[in-house]
C-alpha cells in the first residue's frame, strides 16, 4: 500500500487519526503491540482452520491498526529508537505468522507441496529482504529499493487469501486459485528483490573497501 500510493499520502491520511489516538493516552509502542498480537492470533488460528476470508479481514484490520503507530509518533513530536526497533521486530514476527499460517493451510487443507514450498519461500525471503536493509544500514551502506516491499507483500498475499476464501464460500472454483497466483507471484518477486537488495549494497560507496582485521587484545598473564 505505501509503495503503491506513496508514504507521504499515507502519512497525511492517517495524521488526524494519529492525533486522536494520542489524545486517548495510547502510546505508539502500545499500538504496535496490540496490532501485532491480534494479527498473529488471527493468522495462527483462522488461516490454519481454513477461514481464509475472515482471517484476511481480521489481519487486515489490525495490520492497518499497527501502521497507525507511525502517525501517533509524528503527532507526539517524533518516535524513539526503541520504538523503531520494536516496530521492525513485530513486523517480522507478524509476517512469519501470516505466511506460516498460509503454509499450514496449504499442507493440511490443499495438500499442495508446491504451494507450501512457495509460501515458505515468501516467508524466508521476506525476512531476508528486511534483514539485508537493516544490516546494510548498520554498516553505513544502502539497500533501498527492490520490486517488492512489506506493504506490497501484505496487500498481494491477503488479497489472494481473501479472494480464495470468498471463492470457497460461494463455490466459485476459479476464484479459489487466487491465493495460488498471489503466492507464486510473491515468491518470484521476493527472490528478485533479495538480489536487488544485495546488488544495491554491493554498489553502495565503500561497500567493497577492505575491512582491516581487529587486533585481538593480549591475553592476561595467568597468575
Amino acid at each position: 500500500m505505501l509503495s503503491f500510493f506513496g508514504r507521504e499520502t499515507f502519512a497525511k491520511a492517517t495524521a488526524p487519526l494519529g492525533k486522536a489516538l494520542v489524545s486517548t493516552g495510547l502510546t505508539p509502542d502500545a499500538m504496535t503491540l496490540i496490532g501485532t498480537t491480534a494479527s498473529i492470533a488471527a493468522a495462527v488460528t483462522l488461516f490454519p482452520s481454513g477461514h481464509l476470508f475472515w482471517g484476511t479481514m481480521v489481519i487486515w484490520l489490525f495490520v492497518m491498526f499497527d501502521m497507525l503507530d507511525g502517525a501517533m509518533a509524528r503527532a507526539r513530536g517524533g518516535g524513539t529508537k526503541y520504538g523503531a526497533v520494536l516496530d521492525a521486530t513485530c513486523d517480522r514476527v507478524a509476517d512469519g505468522a501470516i505466511f506460516g499460517g498460509l503454509a499450514w493451510w496449504a499442507v493440511y487443507h490443499e495438500h499442495s507441496k508446491v504451494l507450501f514450498a512457495a509460501t515458505l519461500v515468501v516467508l524466508v525471503t521476506s525476512q531476508v529482504i528486511s534483514y539485508a536493509k537493516a544490516r546494510a544500514e548498520a554498516s553505513g551502506l544502502s539497500a533501498d529499493g527492490g520490486i517488492i516491499e512489506r506493504p506490497d507483500r501484505l496487500v498481494i498475499g491477503l488479497v489472494g487469501a481473501g479472494l480464495t476464501g470468498i471463492g470457497g464460500y460461494f463455490e466459485i472454483d476459479w476464484l479459489t486459485y487466487a491465493v495460488y497466483v498471489a503466492i507464486y507471484i510473491l515468491a518470484v518477486l521476493s527472490i528478485v528483490t533479495v538480489f536487488q537488495r544485495v546488488l544495491a549494497v554491493r554498489n553502495s560507496p565503500g561497500a567493497r573497501d577492505i575491512i582491516a582485521p581487529v587486533a585481538k587484545a593480549p591475553e592476561e598473564h595467568q597468575r
